[in-house]
């Protein structure tokens, strides 16, 4: 008895001095930000006014035409309280808040921060739309970022719905309070509107990007379980957005000072100038935490309905990766969704970096996997087609394809289809844009449709004077492979 209590004692005394350890290591991390987070620069309007976006509760009871009214009275918001206030200093062409900056998004013929409507010309198609698609944007982002997209589905005779979910498209305060419930709800809304303008019977497509691509693989995991929701019929996302870094986990805990008014910065991981009319360059904690929680949500979701043998009544997935990726997870892709799938026609396209540069010695060695070391080994389940490089020694590209079901590979030439010499990867925000877009493109088209043409800004010059990381200044922004990308998408559409 002796023994034992002995033993209780010291477990308790090694158990309050673990707990006292850990309390400390916490202190000391809350200390460091609080620092850090006060070393930035301070916080501006669009830091702080947060707009009064309709929740997840709300959005349940609306309609497209309710919630497009709603976005209005945010945009309102947004003028009166925001761009009206912006103090002397900030009213510069590189803030696009200020009003008569030639990047203020109300300037442009259309505002591509809203959700939008494009209607395909039913002459073409026998009177009535095809289908109908739903396209939802990335984290930070806008429903410009699937507006290629958007255009191709239309150009195919369907209804193209892109949705802005709340929080994106006005300040970046706005992500400091949205929650992935708001954004599921809004998908489910956006979703009800392709339905009603699909018809009954009508193709309904769901295409996302990012952020949005979990948002529509969670949707569509969320029709097989609840047949009342609206059921795609084929599902495409393009850097979807399953698997993000683990210390995500721990993001919350940076924001935990900004309890305090004074260490309010401590809310955000990034306040950086916004010269990017359809993106916020600020990224607070609330918008990692929130990530963190849709892909958990995401991989739960896929492995419940797995284990259940549920997964038959899944849409098929049409799934776009780029090898390199620093913002999501390729391997979380393949081994927490793909690897889970039934053989229900689901294809995975995987964009490998450059083997045809000379470049390799400058890429960090866990930053560059063969696709062989991250996929399961045939058959699959799923289509595989990795688009590569013919050889070492040629920027000539192909396709290296395994059917589904299949043990051997076939290579198919793409004519025509080069990996540019001085690119040795693609990214995770470039897949959705062409070397043409307007705002992201090489060769702009037109050029300065916005004010500025980011992805043709060559960036050169003395290091440790700029506001941005060199890394985020050399990450491509448009995708070399995107006229192939859009073919592949052509052939998932029903034939006419």
């Amino acid at each position: 008895m002796m023994r034992m209590r002995r033993i209780g004692s010291w477990l308790w005394r090694w158990t309050r001095r673990l707990a006292y350890a850990l309390v400390a290591v916490v202190l000391v991390i809350i200390a460091v930000r609080v620092v850090d987070s006060q070393m930035g620069p301070p916080l501006e309007l669009w830091h702080t006014e947060i707009p009064d976006e309709p929740r997840a509760a709300q959005i349940n009871q609306m309609d497209w035409a309710a919630y497009l009214a709603a976005e209005r009275r945010v945009f309102a918001q947004v003028e009166r309280e925001v761009t009206a206030r912006i103090p002397p200093e900030a009213r510069t062409p590189e803030n696009r808040f200020f009003a008569e900056s030639p990047i203020h998004p109300p300037r442009f013929a259309q505002d591509w921060n809203r959700s939008f409507v494009l209607e395909p010309t039913l002459e073409q198609f026998g009177g009535r739309a095809r289908g109908a698609v739903v396209l939802i944007h990335g984290l930070t982002d806008a429903p410009y970022s699937l507006r290629h997209v958007a255009e191709l589905y239309r150009a195919e005779g369907f209804v193209a719905l892109g949705l802005r979910v709340p929080g994106h498209g006005t300040v970046p305060a706005g992500l400091t309070e949205a929650v992935w419930e708001d954004w599921t709800a809004a998908t489910r809304m956006a979703m009800r509107e392709a339905r009603r303008r699909a018809g009954p019977d009508g193709v309904v497509h769901m295409v996302g990007y990012s952020n949005g691509g979990a948002l529509s693989l969670k949707h569509a995991m969320d029709a097989v379980e609840d047949a009342s929701l609206v059921r795609p019929d084929r599902v495409i996302v393009v850097s979807p957005m399953v698997g993000v870094s683990p210390f995500a986990r721990f993001a919350g805990l940076a924001g935990l000072p900004a309890m305090l008014p004074r260490f309010a910065k401590a809310a955000w991981l990034s306040v950086l100038p916004e010269f990017n009319p359809f993106k916020y360059n600020s990224f607070p904690v609330n918008a990692a935490v929130q990530s963190f929680r849709l892909t958990q949500e995401v991989q739960g979701q896929v492995r419940r309905l797995s284990r259940a043998g549920r997964l038959d009544g899944l849409a098929p997935i049409l799934a776009f990766q780029s090898l390199m990726d620093f913002t999501v997870s390729t391997r979380a892709l393949v081994d927490d969704f793909f690897a889970l799938l039934p053989a229900n026609g689901s294809e995975l396209v995987i964009f490998d970096r450059n083997r045809g540069t000379k470049l390799s010695f400058l890429l960090r060695p866990a930053f560059d996997p063969a696709v062989e070391r991250i996929v399961p080994d045939p058959p699959r389940n799923w289509r595989l087609a990795i688009i590569t490089n013919r050889d070492e020694n040629s920027l000539e590209m192909v396709a290296r394809v395994t059917p589904a079901g299949a043990t051997e590979e076939e290579v198919i030439p793409l004519p025509g289809l080069l990996y540019p010499r001085d690119v040795y990867s693609l990214s995770h925000v470039a897949l959705p844009f062409p070397e043409s877009d307007s705002l992201y493109g090489l060769r702009p088209e037109p050029e300065g449709e916005f004010g500025v043409s980011l992805g043709a800004t060559a960036i050169r010059g003395e290091t440790g004077v700029l506001v941005m990381a060199l890394d985020s200044l050399v990450r491509i922004s448009w995708n070399p492979f995107f006229a192939h990308m859009a073919g592949r998408i052509r052939e998932a559409l029903p034939p006419r």
